[in-house]
């Protein structure tokens, strides 16, 4: 899927969601701003004025002049695009308020790509760290006919990594995944904190294959402790605004190196 095609697509589905309008406007930016430097490079090439230019950088340093020249333009792509992520983040900044009866401390530390959930439960520790796979192209290509119909309906998928911890002894841990339906679990395996060997640890058989009955009590395992469905449109919304804001500072960063 081209890049003008997938920014179509997303900017339809921004129009019922603040938080995709930023995701959309900045591949529709990222679309734009290729095609004049595409136009200049073939005038330049094609034009008189492009075969005096050239005449006159072969009489200085062709290697220092054309470092200078790529540096610059990578600068003034990259504050453009500062520029368009800024203004975006302005125009749907909104409130996100937390789940009714939420019960976990958020630690969200700047430049890292996760969040943990941390809450103290009957003796046990739980962490829930918490990702978001915003490949929003391979999303929309995996969709059937059915969505295009609802494009409102999406929304990235969230993947979360539950361990529950005691003083002592064993770790369980889940991989779960959140949809709009349900809170799936993928995996859970018993670790042995002790243990130098975690490679040949035995963990068990798959989740799916495991007695239907065994399956729900391990849900409902996880919902008494907070682990639950209701955290999916909160998580999307927090996680998204996250997104926003790592990917301004990664921007200002490498801004910051390439000036120097």
């Amino acid at each position: 899927m081209s890049s003008a095609s997938l920014a179509a697509r997303l900017l339809r589905r921004a129009a019922s969601s603040p938080r995709l309008s930023t995701l959309a406007r900045r591949c529709a930016h990222s679309s734009a701003t290729s095609r004049p430097l595409n136009c200049l490079h073939a005038a330049a090439a094609s034009s008189p004025s492009g075969i005096t230019a050239r005449r006159f950088l072969a009489s200085q340093s062709p290697v220092s002049s054309s470092k200078i020249s790529a540096d610059e333009n990578l600068r003034r792509v990259i504050d453009s695009e500062i520029e368009c992520v800024v203004e975006s983040e302005e125009g749907s900044a909104q409130q996100i308020d937390l789940p009714e009866d939420f019960p976990f401390e958020i630690i969200d530390n700047p430049g890292d790509q996760s969040i943990v959930l941390k809450r103290e439960f009957a003796g046990q520790t739980i962490k829930a760290t918490v990702y978001t796979n915003f490949d929003a192209e391979e999303d929309l290509n995996n969709e059937d006919s059915d969505a295009e119909n609802d494009e409102d309906q999406y929304k990235p998928a969230v993947q979360m990594v539950v361990t529950i911890e005691k003083p002592e002894g064993s770790i369980l841990e889940f991989e779960c995944n959140f949809n709009d339906d349900e809170l799936a679990i993928e995996n859970m395996r018993m670790l042995n904190r002790d243990s130098n060997d975690k490679e040949n640890l035995y963990e068990g058989p798959p989740f799916s294959i495991l007695d239907e009955s065994l399956q729900k009590s391990l849900h409902r395992y996880l919902e008494v402790r907070g682990i639950k469905h209701s955290l999916h449109d909160w998580l999307t919304d927090y996680m998204m605004g996250k997104d926003e804001k790592e990917y301004v500072v990664w921007l200002k960063n490498m801004r910051e190196f390439i000036g120097k």
